[in-house]
């Protein structure tokens, strides 16, 4: 055989298992027209598959912001972090998050996915228990996997089970209680106030992954402010990249865990830093978040909205988020509802396994504060249509 050639036929074994599954995956080019308007093909749609929930990636102040960072300090940083790409951009940026998050310290990485990868397997290793919700994002259950920890997943948000779980673990053990604030497939909230007491209870280490409650729950300010408990939980982690308009990630926490990160995180570490461009768009957004409420009073009431809407048609929808999953079932269903949306000009995602648990594929949607209220009736009333349509 030559090189690679098998491989090669195992590739095109799983792209065909994928294909037979109604579960193949391909990129689709998308031309933004503002926050909640696309082009494709030369026809116009309507997009309710963003994490911008905020809509602040067109927000003139915001566009402003990542011009300034670039006319100052270039488009590139030029370095890794402990080289030489530490710009008094970044230092402000963490500053500001550290404050925004009630916190001594914040140190910025170049995604949410790799926050969570280097600050798991920096402040776990094989001595570790980790105790993660069974519906964590996948940077988490990366995160835990490089780490090589014990790890012991609890269904989702089940206190029962993951208390039993904690009476068995050595008590001197070094343990590490994971979970999102916001779950991003189900758009539910973790119950932090009770996994707050159950760290403390049993010993362990509490982190939260706000990468979808920043800019949504506790007036803005992820889970812990939501729960009041934003100096008590350990380690919050979120993202630059949803509500914030930009890119990259952070880890918010005291000064001891923040300078630990800096010498051990490997994605930190070794990677170049994000561009100013993205610092001073951040940097902005989070200053929008807290000084103009209009922006978040909007969100909540699209929210709201969208969930009374849904509810009226005999569609089950919270308003706890912006996300609003709603379950089909096969992926072959869930398939002819999102083209059938597609039809109608909305890109609405078909969420399949494995992002999804076999047999739960759905419709994932989620509104913004750019959204209109005539925008969101069409929506739901395309989405009733859609799947009155499979029966």
């Amino acid at each position: 055989m030559c090189n690679g050639e098998i491989m090669y036929k195992f590739f095109k074994e799983q792209l065909n298992h994928k294909i037979d599954n109604h579960n193949l995956r391909t990129l689709k080019e998308y031309c933004p027209l503002d926050a909640v308007r696309v082009k494709r093909d030369d026809k116009e749609y309507l997009m309710m598959a963003s994490n911008n929930y905020l809509g602040l990636t067109f927000d003139p102040r915001v566009i402003e912001g990542a011009v300034k960072g670039a006319q100052q300090y270039g488009t590139g940083s030029g370095g890794s972090r402990l080289v030489s790409g530490t710009f008094p951009l970044f230092t402000e940026l963490e500053n500001a998050l550290a404050t925004f998050k009630n916190t001594e310290k914040a140190l910025v990485f170049n995604t949410g996915y790799m926050a969570n990868v280097g600050t798991i397997s920096a402040i776990a290793d094989k001595n570790t228990i980790i105790f993660s919700d069974a519906l964590n994002h996948a940077s988490i259950i990366d995160g835990c996997r490089l780490s090589k920890a014990s790890i012991k997943a609890y269904s989702h948000c089940d206190m029962g089970e993951l208390k039993f779980l904690l009476k068995q673990a050595d008590r001197n053990a070094r343990k590490l209680i994971v979970t999102d604030g916001v779950f991003s497939m189900d758009g539910d909230i973790a119950p932090l106030d009770k996994l707050y007491e159950l760290s403390r209870e049993y010993n362990a280490l509490l982190m939260v992954d706000d990468a979808h409650a920043t800019g949504t729950i506790g007036n803005g300010h992820g889970t812990a402010a939501y729960f009041g408990l934003e100096k008590e939980i350990d380690i919050q982690l979120g993202t630059l990249s949803k509500s914030l308009g930009s890119v990259g990630g952070y880890v918010a926490a005291n000064s001891t865990i923040v300078d630990y990160l800096i010498n051990a995180s490997r994605s930190f570490i070794f990677s170049t830093a994000l561009s100013p461009a993205d610092i001073g768009a951040a940097l902005v957004a989070l200053q929008i978040i807290d000084s103009d409420t209009s922006v978040l009073e909007r969100l909540q009431y699209n929210v709201g909205y969208m969930s009374d809407r849904l509810n009226s048609l005999g569609i089950d929808a919270t308003d706890d988020t912006p996300i609003f999953p709603i379950l089909i079932g096969k992926n072959e269903d869930t398939l002819a509802v999102s083209n059938y949306l597609y039809e109608a000009g909305i890109i609405g995602t078909a969420i399949r396994p494995p992002t999804v648990p076999v047999g739960e594929s759905r419709i994932r949607l989620t509104v913004t504060a750019a959204h209109s209220k005539d925008q969101i009736d069409y929506v739901c009333d395309m989405l009733y249509k859609a799947i009155k349509e499979l029966s």
